[in-house]
């Protein structure tokens, strides 16, 4: 850890501020992912097998075997499902009722896209501050080159541009790893969002299109 924390430094200290201030996004991006993980592991997202075969059931007319299932499930879709088949076949209005679990089902989606907003700041943010830096960087390199005049040194020029370009390398390096785990997450999301539907169409229209 002490070799990581190290290199951290050396590079804060080449690139200055802008670097810092995006080793800062990188440790808020890197927690927030660690928490979306574990929130995800938590609610069991991903994990319908028991929902699958509960729905299954229902398409079959085993409602007692659905419901069961529904409510053994360890999704945090379970509830929905419970719900659903719970008011399914009830005297109710059916727009009603249908408007009524799209909005249990929104509720419940909208909690697992709580912070992405965020880690899509931090991916969209991190490499156009990382070209400000490198902006800064190259004024202050010609700054020094003019003020040289005739005595210029090569290579102290091609050293302030190579460390102003460092800030673009950091944000480049923030910004794309963070915008994959931001795509992963919108396809999990999706994924829960089309399965909260199938549970809402198949508790209202049992058995329609089950055998195609």
């Amino acid at each position: 850890m002490t070799p990581v924390l190290d290199a951290l430094g050396r590079v804060a200290d080449l690139g200055g501020p802008v670097v810092m201030i995006l080793i800062a996004m990188s440790a808020i991006a890197l927690a927030l992912i660690l928490a979306k993980l574990w929130q995800f592991l938590r609610l069991g997202v991903g994990r319908h097998d028991r929902l699958d075969t509960a729905l299954g059931a229902w398409d079959r007319g085993d409602t007692a075997l659905a419901r069961d299932g529904a409510a053994q499930a360890p999704s945090h879709l379970a509830a929905l499902a419970v719900a659903a088949l719970g008011a399914a076949g009830t005297r109710r209005d059916e727009a009603a009722l249908r408007a009524r679990l799209t909005s249990l089902a929104a509720e419940r989606i909208a909690r697992l896209g709580a912070g992405l907003r965020l880690l899509d700041s931090v991916a969209q943010v991190a490499p156009l501050l990382g070209l400000f830096g490198t902006v800064l960087g190259m004024i202050e390199a010609f700054q020094g080159l003019q003020a040289a005049g005739a005595a210029v040194d090569p290579s102290a020029l091609a050293g302030g541009i190579w460390v102003a370009l460092l800030t673009t390398a950091v944000g480049l390096a923030v910004a794309m790893p963070a915008s994959l785990v931001l795509t992963w997450f919108d396809a999990r999301i999706a994924r829960e969002a089309r399965m909260a539907e199938r549970i809402i169409d198949t508790a209202l229209c049992a058995g329609v299109g089950a055998d195609g």
